[in-house]
């Protein structure tokens, strides 16, 4: 089995400091660019599990450079390369304190908000008589405060983001405009594939007074997509649908016993188990890109490796 990258501890040339999130690791070069280490930790529950998923991290990196690349028309974005497949290198931005949730369709924690009797998310209404994993009749913005390391995010309205000054109101205008047009290209892609956006998230900031894309986009850590091919059939049918995502990371734990509650103890994760998470991240890159997955040459360290990509890249800015 392939070796999973599950921590890093570069010195890049001109590194100030270095970030570690839950799955990504973001090295400030010179306070003018990020080097971004998609490491193969996984995390579910708000829990980074022991083990790491091979190939995980290529996976992830290269579903958001693609599209990246695809929606740079739209709005420009933080990439400036990818030196390495777990590594991209881009802008350094300062992040606008929000993150910019698109829902196409009523699932997830919009459903259950809906099921208990909200009838709006975020000061937008819902129309009455919906139905799990209906299409909403345009896509919403529910946009959430980016809260602090270890805590939860927030949803927030767009007058509460005005009137408390957290965002300006010409900037927050451009931000609704590049989320619905960014959504509307992700979906027409997905659907290219056989799938439905059905949401995601989006992350912008600024540099030098200009607006940009940062961090992931598009990838099935940062969005729901639904399997097109029966999703009718199955919602007339009130089945729930075959979803793209890392949901059955999220089962597997929760027919375990583990759900991150206090208390709760993680199942042993065996090999045969990481074998399979890994085969399926592989399966949703090629679903989603359209394109063979190339593995990344793990022939030799790839720590090493990805030093090696990075410190020559650096070289040349």
């Amino acid at each position: 089995m392939a070796k999973a990258i599950i921590q890093t501890d570069y010195s890049f040339p001109g590194q100030k400091s270095v970030y570690k999130g839950k799955v990504r690791d973001v090295y400030n070069i010179d306070d003018q660019y990020l080097v971004m280490v998609v490491s193969d930790r996984i995390s579910a529950f708000d829990v980074v599990l022991p083990k790491g998923i091979p190939y995980k991290g290529q996976v992830l990196n290269q579903i958001a450079s693609k599209f990246l690349d695809a929606t740079s028309d739209i709005v420009p974005n933080w990439k400036m390369a990818t030196p390495d497949p777990m590594v991209t290198v881009g802008h350094k931005c300062e992040p606008f304190p929000v993150e910019m949730i698109v829902r196409g369709y009523l699932t997830g924690s919009s459903w259950r908000l809906y099921k208990g009797g909200g009838r709006e998310i975020c000061g937008v209404p819902l129309p009455e008589g919906m139905r799990e994993h209906e299409a909403f009749p345009e896509p919403l913005l529910t946009p959430t405060t980016k809260a602090e390391q270890g805590a939860h995010d927030e949803n927030i309205s767009r007058d509460e983001i005005l009137s408390s000054g957290l965002v300006s109101e010409e900037d927050y205008v451009q931000l609704e405009k590049f989320s619905l047009e960014l959504f509307k290209r992700g979906s027409e892609m997905a659907r290219e594939k056989g799938l439905i956006l059905v949401d995601t998230k989006y992350e912008f900031g600024k540099k030098d007074g200009k607006i940009y894309l940062i961090d992931e986009i598009h990838t099935p850590d940062s969005s729901r997509y639904f399997y097109a091919d029966g999703y009718q059939e199955r919602f007339d049918n009130g089945e729930p649908q075959k979803q793209l995502s890392k949901e059955f990371v999220r089962e597997w734990l929760m027919e375990n016993g583990f759900q991150g509650r206090e208390g709760d103890l993680l199942p042993e994760i065996h090999d045969e188990f990481v074998n399979r998470v890994s085969e399926r991240y592989i399966e949703l890159y090629e679903t989603i890109t359209g394109e063979k997955f190339v593995k990344g040459d793990d022939s030799t360290d790839v720590n090493e490796r990805i030093f090696n990509n990075v410190s020559e890249y650096l070289k040349s800015l």
